[in-house]
Parts: structure tokens; C-alpha cells; sequence
């Protein structure tokens, strides 16, 4: 369990960070990168919650996410196969994936076909589930990189789970936008 009673400790005024197992790292490095980008996903879906009130379901599957974004977190934290400071090791598993699969064919089976590539808006709440995607493949890119770098390693469910929630925020976004009525269309070539 995590216990926070000072936030501020000083550990970092020389430019690095604590990985789960302790390790010092530059604040700059890939590692530190690839789970701070996954906090940035984080963030916009409290944003995106806070205009998709209402939809109580949503919100509830909102929710757990960011929950399941702190278990991607506390994964992408111990390299290799580290242990934490307790002797346990938090990994993504694949019923996550599971879940998060069976949310994204849930929110399909509502929305029609598409047949054009849509573009970010329509609701607000829409328009920052759009956002996510783009934040959570960056944090993806940078997982990758990781993993594949000399001595660095990430574990497949996290690479997996992050890969699903980009296609789950964009079914998301559809169906906040009215189950695809409202999406706002790319034309191609209209402005030529």
C-alpha cells in the first residue's frame, strides 16, 4: 500500500527519480517517460469525466481505467522483473485486456458503420476522448521503445492493454457523440 504523508521530499532536486525498486533514474529517461505519458492519459479522462456526466455506465467504465492506468504504471515502474520495496510486483494481467476488449465491443454494437474517418469533437466529452487516444499511443511508442531496448524489458499485458484503450477511447468518443450521430466526418478534399 501506497502511504503519502510528505509530498514534497527533495529526493529529486538532482534531476532523478525513484523507480519502484528504488533505483535512481534521470528524470529524462524512458522508463520514467513511458509511465509519466500514461499519467498524461490519465489526466484527460478526468477531463473527459467531468463532461460525461450523466452517462453513469461510461463513467463507470472511466473510472476503472484510470484505476487499471495506475496498475500500468506501478508495472512500467519495475524493470525487468523487480519487486517493489514490500517484496510484490504489480503486472497488468490479460483479464484487463479481457475487460477492456468486451467494453469496446459492448459500445460498438451501438454505433453504425463508419464511412469516413472521423474527426476529433463533436461534445466536449467526446472531443477529449479523441485526445486520449493520441496520448495513450505516445505512451505506447514509448513503451515499445523500452521494451525493445539492451536490458530494459516491459511486460506483454501492459503493451497489450495500452494498445486496446487507444481502440477503446475512440468507440468511446463515437458514443458519447450522440452512438456516432453527432461525429463530425473527414471530407476528403473538400477544401481544395
Amino acid at each position: 500500500m501506497v502511504v503519502l504523508n510528505r509530498i514534497y521530499t527533495r529526493t529529486g532536486d538532482d534531476g532523478t527519480t525513484a523507480l519502484g525498486s528504488g533505483e535512481r533514474r534521470p528524470k529524462y529517461d524512458l522508463r520514467v517517460a513511458a509511465y509519466g505519458t500514461v499519467d498524461e492519459v490519465n489526466a484527460v479522462i478526468g477531463i473527459a469525466r467531468l463532461h460525461a456526466v450523466g452517462d453513469i455506465a461510461l463513467d463507470g467504465m472511466l473510472a476503472r481505467i484510470q484505476n487499471d492506468l495506475f496498475d500500468v504504471g506501478a508495472d512500467l515502474c519495475l524493470p525487468d522483473k523487480g519487486k517493489g520495496p514490500g517484496g510484490a510486483r504489480l503486472d497488468v494481467t490479460e483479464s484487463q485486456v479481457e475487460w477492456l476488449e468486451r467494453q469496446i465491443d459492448r459500445l460498438n454494437g451501438e454505433l453504425a458503420p463508419l464511412r469516413s474517418f472521423v474527426l476529433p469533437g463533436g461534445s466536449a466529452a467526446a472531443a477529449y476522448l479523441h485526445l486520449a487516444p493520441t496520448v495513450c499511443r505516445r505512451a505506447e511508442r514509448l513503451m515499445v521503445e523500452l521494451k525493445d531496448r539492451p536490458g530494459e524489458s516491459v511486460t506483454p499485458a501492459a503493451i497489450k492493454y495500452v494498445n486496446r484503450l487507444s481502440d477503446f477511447f475512440f468507440v468511446a468518443a463515437r458514443f458519447t457523440n450522440d452512438k456516432g450521430a453527432a461525429d463530425v466526418l473527414w471530407v476528403p478534399g473538400q477544401n481544395r
